[in-house]
């Protein structure tokens, strides 16, 4: 026994030994691969200090050029809205616990939107560039979104592509402005840059084309002035020649007409010059509201359900301009380069849609357009980079459609997918790519209200604004990545739209020449709905676009109760004294008709009804 007892001393001193040997090692190795700071995008080069920087009371914004100081001032506002306190923006040295805005030219490296953050005894963001000193503070407030101490460290964080965006049609249904500037503050915290807004501005030179929903430039005017605050480029789009109705229903005259003698009121006749003269009119007067250097006219499925072959005046017109071996897509392309080179004349860079680049015309789309790639056609990416065009990704797998598709974003996580991974192709390399966007479209405008889109959008965005700045597969799974999100929240400034400005419970509504009583409840997506003893108070007939019914004076009615139909919701909007009732789909107000009716109407067009609410 004592032999077998000594083999065992010998035996756990060598275990002892080996202890003493592996576990410092495997602790160096603990500290060699330090936690990363939480941001979405996802730091990939942080380099960790000793201790931490610490967000205290006493905190100044430390900025001296003008380029500085509106970082800064950009900063204290959203560190105000975050809960953060009031900051001082001051000039001159910066003392212990500081944050520095630092505005270097000279550091040319960092590009155009790259920056680099210090953390330590004072934290400082460095940059090349005004919108690259704003992308550091946007990690900065992140980082503050989880707590006042900052790990003490080192980043250098640009990014690879130079687009990175967000699509949204609000060219039919109409979209809140609350709900569009919750979109740019939050495009801005996760460092995307890029807005497309296919829409409707209310127009001065053409009244007849006013159908809604169409915003007035006033509010663009104050979206605009939010996306360049938070350098947020609002692209505009009036989609041509094709999805032309919401501007040409009431001009048959610019109408494209088929051999049957039938016109196609959403098909631009391109063989006219007036035709040609109304679009540029209108992009004039877009001019004056929005102050991007791009302009995107669409250009997308121009033929959908149709051919051009019932249109030989497309072939004849294209033929006496570029001869007998033309054929009638160049006179799309035609329309397409004319347009071109009129947003060219204002300094602006054309973007179209990829489906109409069938390979079937003669005549080139000038250089110098950029091309957002969303469909599998005949000519593929890598075909388009060839001939020398910008190629923006816009792929339909990453669209979200309402009461449609949706992107799986999981799935897209999962497979690593990145910008070079178009639509029937996937490229070997980045060069010729402007980068990626999620795209939101509402070819079933009742399917979905806008709170349940933000559901759906907000992950999407985040994946998007990683694969474009950084690394598109930063952690091991898609829940890890999610958690980032969770980590970090929504921007400063974000509204939650779900909350209702009421308790539920039952109240009478009183305006002038209407009473009725009703049910207030909550609805899962954060509306209202209003139930009487004669069903839920509802907006149906009329005339439907993209399957809601738009058509203003269209009467609320009551109807069999649904908890699935989203035209059963409503928003209420604090007014004077009491609430105006809009409903969640078609954004039109009730008010109450001459004869008595309780009708909806755009805002601008008749005021809405103020309802007076009492508790029963």
């Amino acid at each position: 026994m004592g032999e077998i007892r000594k083999r065992l001393l010998r035996l756990l001193g060598v275990t002892a030994a080996l202890t003493l040997l592996v576990t410092p090692v495997q602790a160096v190795a603990r500290e060699a691969q330090p936690t990363v700071p939480v941001t979405v995008p996802a730091l990939a080069n942080w380099k960790a200090g000793q201790g931490s920087y610490v967000y205290g009371k006493g905190v100044r914004l430390v900025a001296d050029s003008p380029a500085e100081r509106r970082v800064a001032d950009t900063l204290a506002d959203d560190l105000r809205a975050a809960g953060h306190g009031s900051v001082p923006v001051v000039p001159g040295g910066a003392r212990t616990g500081d944050i520095v805005v630092d505005v270097q030219p000279p550091r040319g490296a960092l590009g155009a939107e790259g920056y680099e953050l210090t953390a330590g005894k004072r934290l400082s963001v460095t940059a090349a560039t005004e919108t690259g000193a704003f992308y550091g503070t946007r990690t900065l407030l992140q980082l503050l979104a989880q707590g006042d101490r900052i790990p003490a460290g080192r980043t250098v964080d640009v990014p690879r592509y130079q687009e990175r965006g967000v699509g949204v049609c609000a060219c039919y249904i109409h979209i809140t402005l609350p709900w569009l500037e919750n979109l740019v503050r939050e495009m801005a915290y996760h460092k995307l840059n890029q807005l497309l807004l296919e829409l409707k501005v209310k127009s001065d030179a053409h009244p007849e084309a006013n159908t809604w929903g169409y915003y007035t430039k006033d509010e663009m005017r104050r979206l605009v002035a939010l996306g360049d605050k938070y350098h947020v480029e609002i692209i505009p789009e009036i989609n041509s020649p094709g999805h032309m109705d919401p501007w040409i229903e009431n001009r048959p005259d610019l109408q494209l007409t088929d051999s049957d003698g039938d016109k196609q009121p959403a098909r631009l006749d391109v063989t006219q010059q007036a035709a040609f003269d109304y679009y540029t009119g209108l992009m004039d007067e877009y001019a004056q509201v929005f102050t991007a250097k791009s302009w995107h006219m669409g250009a997308d499925e121009y033929m959908l359900g149709s051919d051009y072959a019932k249109y030989p005046q497309m072939l004849k017109y294209a033929r006496e301009k570029y001869g007998p071996n033309a054929t009638p897509q160049d006179a799309y392309v035609d329309f397409i380069n004319r347009v071109q080179a009129y947003a060219a004349s204002k300094g602006k860079r054309l973007r179209i849609w990829n489906d109409g680049l069938t390979g079937a015309n003669t005549v080139p789309v000038a250089a110098g357009t950029t091309v957002e790639h969303w469909l599998n056609v005949a000519v593929k990416p890598s075909a388009l980079i060839a001939q020398g065009y910008q190629v923006e990704n816009a792929a339909y797998s990453l669209y979200l459609v309402r009461g449609g598709f949706h992107s799986d974003t999981a799935s897209l996580y999962d497979q690593g997918w990145d910008p070079r991974s178009f639509e029937g192709e996937k490229v070997a390399s980045s060069k010729g790519i402007t980068g990626a966007k999620i795209s939101l479209w509402p070819d079933n405008g009742s399917g979905q209200t806008e709170n349940e889109v933000a559901v759906e959008l907000w992950p999407a965005l985040r994946h998007i604004a990683q694969v474009t700045w950084g690394d598109p597969h930063p952690d091991a799974t898609y829940a890890e990545f999610t958690a980032r999100g969770t980590a970090v929240g929504h921007a400063p400034g974000w509204r939650d739209l779900t909350r209702l400005p009421v308790a539920e419970g039952t109240y009478a509504f009183r305006t002038a020449g209407q009473t009725f009583t009703a049910r207030l409840a909550r609805t899962t997506d954060g509306y209202a709905s209003l139930r009487s003893p004669d069903g839920c108070l509802a907006i149906n007939g009329g005339k439907l676009t993209l399957n809601a019914p738009l058509q203003p004076g269209v009467e609320a009615t009551w109807t069999a109760c649904d908890a699935s139909s989203t035209l059963q919701r409503w928003q209420l909007h604090r007014a004077a004294g009491g609430y105006e009732l809009v409903n969640a789909i078609t954004q039109m107000a009730l008010t109450v008709s001459d004869d008595g009716r309780v009708v909806q109407y755009p805002p601008d067009q008749r005021p809405p009804a103020v309802w007076h609410l009492t508790a029963h």
